[in-house]
């Protein structure tokens, strides 16, 4: 299986609904770094798994949404909690939805929080 990653990062902002997390309740923002890994069986005539620019182009599009944005005010998020698990299905899906290469098994998002946190979504195609 070849693989493929690409990493961008932005700042959004949340607070944590539902339960008693002491300042995660108060908006407040985090400096995410985002990760797709895209994997296949085979590369195409050029030696590649898929064109790094357009896999760019995708991420950097589906980020703007979010960049310098409040989740929670967002309606992807409406009446959920904005957690890093659940922030990082969201992109996961809408990058994978905006990916149209052929021979794309699977897509794994990572998603960071801070140096320390990250949480995961993998998506077969």
């Amino acid at each position: 299986m070849f693989r493929v990653a690409v990493r961008r990062d932005f700042i959004a902002c949340h607070f944590l609904i539902g339960g008693e997390w002491g300042a995660e309740n108060k908006p407040h923002s985090h400096h995410y770094l985002l990760e797709l890994e895209l994997a296949g069986a085979s590369l195409d005539q050029h030696g590649y798994l898929t064109d790094i620019v357009e896999i760019e182009a995708a991420m950097d599009k589906q980020i703007s949404r979010y960049r310098e944005q409040t989740l929670n005010d967002m309606e992807e998020f409406s009446g959920l909690n904005p957690s890093l698990e659940r922030f990082c299905c969201i992109l996961g899906k809408r990058i994978s939805d905006s990916i149209h290469v052929q021979g794309i098994r699977k897509v794994t998002v990572r998603l960071w929080e801070n140096e320390n946190a990250w949480a995961s979504f993998e998506m077969e195609r």
